[in-house]
This record gives C-alpha cells, structure tokens and sequence, in this order.
C-alpha cells in the first residue's frame, strides 16, 4: 500500500470558476490533475487530500465535483479546508460519500494493508499563526480551537492505532509560519509525534521554499499547484 497526498483540488463543476485567474500555473485544471492521478495511483493506494476540494455552497453540489475524484483509484481521506463552505456534520458528511471516501472531523481514520498494517490519518483544518506579526484576538481564538479539535483527533488516533501502524496527520494551513515560532498546533503535533505532516492552502510558493519539518517531523506542502497537478507519494508500506 502506498499513500499520496494533494490538497486544494477546488473543483468548481456547478459554480464555475476558472483557477487562471489565480495564474498560469493553473492551466490545464482540473482535468490535468485526474489524468496524473491515474498514471501515477493504484486501486489499493491511499491519497489524503487536505482541503480546498470544492468551491461549492452546498452539500449536493460538492458531491457533484467530488464525483470524478471518488471515480478515481484509491481511497480517499478528506479534511476540510477554509473554502469547504459545503462541510456539513460529520454525520451527514459520512451519509453523502461514495464508497472509498472518508472524512476526517475533529477524530480519526485507519486504513488497513494487505498485511493487516495499516496508516492512522488525524488531523485538523487548523489556522493562522504567529510569524512576523502577533495575531489579533480572533486569530488567536480559532488558532485555540483548531489546536483542541487536533488533540481530539490525535486522541483518536491513538485509540485507533495498532501495532506497526504509521500515524500520519493532515492540516490545511500550514502548521506554523516564517520564522516558525512554536504555537499551539506545534505542542500538538509535538505531543503526537506523526511520521509525517501534509499542509496546503499556501498557492504560488515553491516546495522547496515551504516549511519542511515541524520540530523534526518531516512536512509536505502538496497544494495540487505546488505539486503541478500529480499525487506526491509520501509512504510506501511495502505491503
């Protein structure tokens, strides 16, 4: 089992909204990205997509631009993105996915191996945080509650978790910015310990130019601009 990940599809079937405007990067979206998806996933892979998935309002109609994705090889695990104005409950959530979609909210998901290993995914939408400027006092509220609904979801994790397991975690934002002062999502993630870390949200910013490790835990940038359209592979188990 291998696992992939790209974040801020912003698929925008009923709603259209061409994502050149946001630049020339973007050429060739949203079919360049199933085309690389199928060269390079397997039916028996995992791909984590942080966020940013579909521009639409309402439940429905994401589920219409979420269709070609579930279409797609592999499994699917969601989170939920500043744009997921469509995000409903959990329940709800889990009521309107097609087979081989699961969402992450404020808990955990375990995706079994041939071999019965398998990966633990946690995560959270999480927020702006401290860099070059101090946040303001609503920043910092949902900056707070983001980093709660991370323990939740790391608590779950590790209910979840069995022996040989690799537990992996999916934020939206970025888990800290320049000059990366420690926040309340870093004593999580630190707490935690993840093999791994994937963020979006950030478009227009090299990978090379991205954070890359959270307190020595390797992290991601795989926007689907950044990562030009194709799954990043982040795990193989081997199995």
């Amino acid at each position: 089992m291998r696992v992939f990940a790209i974040a801020d599809l912003h698929l925008a079937y009923v709603t259209p909204k061409p994502m050149t405007i946001f630049g020339p990067q973007w050429a060739g979206h949203p079919q360049a990205i199933y085309d690389r998806w199928r060269a390079t996933v397997r039916p028996g892979d995992v791909v984590l997509l942080p966020g940013d998935l579909s521009w639409a309002m309402r439940l429905n109609d994401a589920m219409t631009d979420l269709a070609e994705v579930a279409a797609l090889p592999g499994t699917k695990i969601l989170l939920r993105g500043n744009h997921d104005y469509w995000w409903p409950t959990p329940s709800k959530l889990r009521a309107a996915l097609p087979p081989g979609m699961l969402a992450v909210h404020n808990d955990a998901v375990r995706v079994e191996g041939p071999e019965g290993r398998g990966v633990v995914v946690c995560g959270s939408r999480g927020w702006s945080t401290p860099g070059y400027e101090a946040l303001n006092a609503e920043d910092q509220r949902l900056l707070d509650r983001e980093a709660g609904r991370l323990t939740l979801s790391v608590q779950a994790a590790q209910k979840l978790r069995q022996p040989g397991d690799h537990l992996l975690m999916m934020l939206h934002y970025p888990p800290a910015s320049a000059p990366y002062p420690p926040n309340p999502l870093t004593d999580v993630i630190g707490a935690a310990q993840p093999e791994l870390i994937v963020y979006g949200h950030l478009h227009g910013v090299p990978v090379e130019k991205s954070m890359r490790h959270v307190g020595g835990i390797p992290a991601h940038l795989v926007a689907a601009d950044a990562l030009r359209f194709t799954p990043k592979l982040l795990l193989d188990t081997g199995d």
